[in-house]
């Protein structure tokens, strides 16, 4: 792990201990693709870039021709957010048991978190990388209002049924906006039964709160987020103030079968 360069950190591993706890539990409590799509890696730091597709012609050689065979690929993003710790704090911690403020690392965790969401929804398509809510090939359904009863219900009824209809059976899994999520909370008249749970039935891979307008139902095949370096700090240096450190992941969401995907738009979008 020599390029994130812990070993000239002048702490010990017990501060990077308690770095690492903070930043994957900060993380965890954002991030929602990572609970429903197939995740494979950590493949490594060295993992920049992914095949996709076929290998194929450039063109049709002519008989006396040697053909030219290419094939297309994605670049991997890294994601990276710098952040500092007091070096008075730390030998507070240590030399004198003080309790260690780690907010530094949890805002820094967030944000990377929150861009890795970002790239999984919404993608980069300059740089050729849609995500799940605008990538070619998806199924789009205009919703109505939640805060009819049924209306939830119906609309990802809806959205089930363009996906069968392409042969996608599920297990689903549902992302949602934080307004049509917390409305879920709400109990269907004479009963205890909360339409989230009665929606949780219906997409058995789980409904899940995420920073997006609108909402997504997708099928497991849809594709594969592919991690190369997962989450880890790395030191950069001091000022006599405070360590200067980041945080650092390089992941992409290689979406196979577009068609798996139904998007949920709310009306006048």
């Amino acid at each position: 792990m020599g390029y994130i360069n812990r070993q000239a950190a002048p702490f010990d591993s017990d501060i990077w201990d308690l770095i690492d706890q903070a930043a994957v539990k900060t993380a965890r409590e954002v991030l929602t693709g990572r609970r429903f799509l197939e995740v494979q890696g950590p493949f490594g730091v060295g993992f920049t870039a992914v095949e996709v597709g076929q290998d194929e012609f450039c063109r049709q050689p002519k008989p006396e021709e040697a053909g030219a065979v290419l094939g297309r690929a994605l670049s991997v993003p890294m994601l990276r957010k710098s952040f500092e710790l007091s070096i008075r704090r730390i030998a507070a911690y240590k030399e004198m048991g003080q309790p260690l403020n780690l907010r530094p690392v949890e805002d820094a965790a967030e944000a990377v978190a929150r861009r890795e969401e970002e790239f999984i929804y919404y993608g980069q398509k300059d740089f050729g990388l849609p995500g799940l809510l605008n990538a070619d090939g998806r199924s789009q359904h205009t919703i109505g209002d939640w805060s009819n009863i049924d209306q939830a219900l119906n609309d990802v009824l809806a959205g089930v049924n363009a996906l069968d209809a392409r042969g996608y059976r599920g297990p689903y899994a549902l992302a949602l906006s934080h307004v049509l999520y917390n409305g879920l909370f709400r109990p269907y008249p004479g009963t205890d039964l909360l339409q989230l749970q009665h929606l949780g039935k219906l997409c058995e891979r789980g409904v899940y709160k995420a920073r997006i307008e609108g909402g997504v139902l997708v099928d497991p095949r849809v594709g594969r987020l592919l991690i190369g370096q997962d989450l880890m700090a790395g030191y950069t240096d001091q000022d006599g103030i405070h360590y200067k450190l980041y945080l650092t992941e390089s992941l992409i969401l290689l979406i196979e079968q577009p068609d798996a995907i139904c998007v949920l738009n709310p009306r006048g979008t």
